[in-house]
């Protein structure tokens, strides 16, 4: 496929999510982040723009790098911090406030490089994991992750405490329709895999040597009929019968590991 006809096959632009007070959305349409990492790399992002920076001394001091001189910093204590995020969230002395992150195309970052997976997430809803799989993501240089607009939590503090940094370099797409955005990949040259308990191969066995979309489930339901029928196979993960399944974040991280350590073709 031409190189215009694969960005073509994948243009296709997200939705934004709002969420509620303690997601990390603040009400403004601002994004509020709290630890070190997280805004650490928010403010080394040069694709972030930053509205304001509430943090003790201490927070500013654990810092890597200077603040420029004229950043809005506003000093404040911890409990007035802890008023700003959600419930018990470790803040460590730092809350960013900061817009949304642009919206990405699909065909901006899934290029068909077979040594960078896209991550495609069917209704995993859970920050937590979802931040995690962001995170095992950068780890292993993965493209992207992918997920439906409707069906994700939204950018904010819990995901991007999760993700420890890797929010602001792992691009995430929203699509509309995910089945539709899977067919996208596969013109573009992807395999698509799904990963299932039930699949009679395993991962090692079901992978090519080409462009790869790991496909995985929420936890539970796991992959939705729709979507295991827009993969080209399904593989499990060859772990001990003694343990039904794993969680979704550490079955990505073994997943995008698998893909990076596969013997050459």
């Amino acid at each position: 496929m031409a190189k215009g006809d694969k960005k073509r096959a994948l243009r296709g632009r997200a939705g934004r999510m709002k969420g509620g007070r303690g997601s990390g959305r603040a009400t403004s349409g601002y994004v509020r982040l709290w630890g070190r990492h997280p805004v650490e790399a928010a403010l080394k992002n040069p694709d972030r723009q930053h509205r304001k920076l509430w943090a003790t001394r201490e927070g500013i001091e654990s810092l890597d790098g200077e603040l420029p001189p004229d950043f809005p910093v506003e000093y404040a204590d911890v409990a007035d911090l802890a008023r700003l995020v959600a419930k018990d969230a470790p803040h460590q002395g730092l809350v960013l406030e900061c817009e949304p992150l642009e919206d990405r195309f699909l065909d901006e970052v899934a290029d068909g490089d077979p040594a960078r997976p896209v991550v495609v997430l069917d209704q995993v809803t859970d920050p937590h994991n979802v931040g995690a799989i962001l995170r095992s993501a950068a780890a292993f240089n993965a493209a992207c992750i992918v997920t439906q607009d409707r069906h994700a939590p939204p950018e904010g503090g819990v995901v991007a405490k999760s993700a420890s940094g890797a929010l602001e370099v792992v691009p995430w797409i929203r699509v509309v329709n995910l089945a539709r955005a899977l067919d996208e990949l596969a013109e573009a040259g992807y395999w698509r895999i799904g990963m299932a308990g039930e699949a009679e191969a395993t991962l090692a066995e079901a992978m090519p040597m080409g462009a790869l979309a790991i496909v995985l489930g929420a936890e539970g339901e796991g992959l939705r009929h729709n979507i295991a029928a827009h993969c080209d196979a399904l593989a499990k993960l060859p772990i001990s019968s003694d343990i039904e399944s794993l969680n979704v974040s550490n079955a990505a991280a073994i997943a995008l590991y698998a893909v990076a350590t596969r013997p050459p073709g």
